[in-house]
């Protein structure tokens, strides 16, 4: 069996691209968790420089196939087993989130419930015009397991994320840049190749300066803004003993700005 998720690299080693590709709606079961699971495990395993998430077919995600996940916790009111579940779903977001290297998300269409949860996991998430966006678990009675709710918090305020996950609604990709919910929006033609260039050329910088700057910001989400300027000196401090940072600083002195190669040490 064709796994619904596949991670190559081709001919960029550094950039990991991951797609999704579960037709025909890309809805997530229990072969999509599992498989996104060994994703995130070779990604967490291998370390590529950077990864781009994105998906085949007219959709990202029409959202989660309720018979194939849900059906028989709902059958035998198992609260245990629907705990568990949203665990394992809050712990693979988390996942994501803590990959130590530049992610970004790529959305060319319709982007329901976790895979909206999943870009919101990554850094940066790029849209194609066309795009739009929903959390609508509230139509059968559920809210967002994987994290959404709160990381979308994080990007456009609590009202707002009360809005759109309490109306349930279906909202595009221009009112989501202007709340904040996605960091770029480009014409429907030109998302896959800005996306990747965009997740190439971080890549191809100071991965260990990003994975500081996503230290630091973790810290200030989960520990508010007095730990995080606590926090933030021993963070960047220690970019002082790496090779990017000596060798950026030689290029700079006889090169100009712009000029350095970064390998991640």
């Amino acid at each position: 069996m064709t796994s619904p998720i596949r991670v190559e690299t081709g001919s960029d080693p550094a950039l990991a691209v991951v797609t999704i590709d579960h037709p025909p709606l890309n809805l997530y079961d229990r072969d999509l968790h599992t498989a996104l699971a060994e994703a995130v495990t070779r990604l967490e395993t291998q370390k590529p420089r950077g990864a781009l998430f994105r998906a085949e077919g007219k959709v990202v995600s029409g959202g989660v196939d309720v018979r194939d996940s849900f059906l028989p916790i709902f059958q035998n009111a198992d609260v245990e087993a629907g705990t568990r579940y949203f665990a394992e779903l809050v712990e693979l977001g988390e996942r994501v989130h803590r990959l130590p290297f530049p992610t970004v998300f790529a959305a060319h269409g319709l982007t329901l419930t976790w895979a909206f949860e999943l870009a919101l996991a990554c850094d940066l998430i790029i849209a194609a015009e066309s795009a739009s966006f929903g959390l609508i678990e509230a139509t059968v009675g559920l809210t967002p397991a994987m994290g959404g709710t709160q990381r979308l918090a994080q990007r456009v305020g609590q009202g707002r994320a009360k809005y759109f996950v309490m109306t349930a609604g279906r909202f595009g990709a221009a009112e989501m840049e202007r709340w904040g919910g996605v960091d770029r929006v480009v014409p429907d033609g030109e998302l896959d190749a800005t996306a990747r260039s965009l997740a190439r050329d971080l890549a191809a910088g100071p991965t260990t300066a990003h994975a500081a700057t996503k230290e630091i910001l973790a810290s200030l989400a989960a520990d508010g803004l007095d730990v995080a300027n606590s926090r933030t000196a021993g963070i960047a401090g220690k970019l002082f003993a790496t090779d990017d940072l000596r060798g950026a600083m030689d290029s700079f002195v006889e090169r100009g700005h712009g000029k350095a190669t970064f390998r991640g040490a």
